[in-house]
């Protein structure tokens, strides 16, 4: 499985920014893909998820109202998702990683990293 994240760059805050993942690999349409993001001085937090078939989007509370996550399950083996960041703030400064999770049972069985991508809030 391969995570190919892009769309990071410099925006004012109050400002809007898609990030978009390409993920590929065998069976990527069965796996939850995720955004975390590592702002400076704090841990990864987790950001959104979306379930295999896109029903299923939470959105952390941090972000609530103001982030949405997406789906675009071209086929089997390619998925794209998508972070719509809106009324964004200074707090929103981080690397975003794209993360794939295929759980069984509740259980993580495998999970994959993309490199991650650049976001910087600053007027």
């Amino acid at each position: 499985v391969q995570l190919v994240e892009s769309g990071g760059r410099l925006v004012r805050p109050g400002g809007s920014l898609r990030l978009t993942c390409v993920a590929s690999g065998s069976g990527i349409s069965r796996y939850h893909l995720r955004w975390l993001r590592q702002t400076p001085g704090k841990e990864r937090e987790w950001v959104t998820a979306v379930s295999p078939d896109g029903s299923d989007a939470p959105v952390a509370d941090a972000v609530k109202g103001r982030f949405t996550t997406s789906r675009n399950n071209m086929n089997y083996d390619m998925n794209t998702v998508y972070l719509d960041m809106n009324a964004m703030t200074v707090g929103d400064t981080g690397t975003y990683f794209c993360n794939a999770v295929l759980a069984r049972g509740g259980e993580k069985v495998f999970e994959y990293w993309g490199q991650g991508t650049q976001v910087t809030v600053s007027s």
